[in-house]
């Protein structure tokens, strides 16, 4: 097996839909990526090309041994999100005008991973409020293979 510390490249799969106001929106993306194991977590990294942003935006999700995931996009716009099964956790969303607190709610967490070759699979259903008002309902599916 690839050592997991200096990092394998992976290609990734993601699927996300979004509902927000009763309307739906679907995305999907096919992109090249990298897969790093540091202490007692994987981090899976990819660049994510936007029409309203110049550069790729870098995409970090964490997935952490205690079945967390933490998904960051460091664009102009930085979001943080952290997803626990069953738990509202907030999280922040950073605009050029200041920090607003938003929270996740997640009824459904499913991260699965296998050994040969090593690939991963991350289900979330997720729920984004902006203090008790609901944003939208949101379900992400991603899939990667070393």
């Amino acid at each position: 097996m690839d050592d997991l510390t200096t990092g394998v490249p992976v290609a990734i799969h993601l699927e996300t839909q979004a509902v927000q106001d009763g309307d739906a929106a679907n995305y999907a993306l096919d992109v090249d990526g990298q897969l790093v194991q540091m202490v007692d977590a994987f981090y899976l990294r990819y660049k994510e090309e936007s029409k309203d942003q110049e550069q790729p935006i870098p995409v970090t999700i964490k997935l952490a041994a205690n079945g967390d995931v933490v998904l960051t996009r460091s664009a102009e716009n930085r979001l943080r999100l952290h997803f626990s099964n069953g738990k509202r956790v907030q999280a922040r969303y950073r605009t050029p005008m200041g920090i607003l607190p938003v929270d996740t709610v997640t009824p459904l967490l499913q991260v699965r991973l296998r050994e040969r070759p090593f690939s991963g699979e991350v289900n979330i259903n997720y729920d984004l409020y902006a203090g008790e008002q609901l944003i939208g309902n949101y379900k992400l599916r991603l899939q990667f293979t070393a």
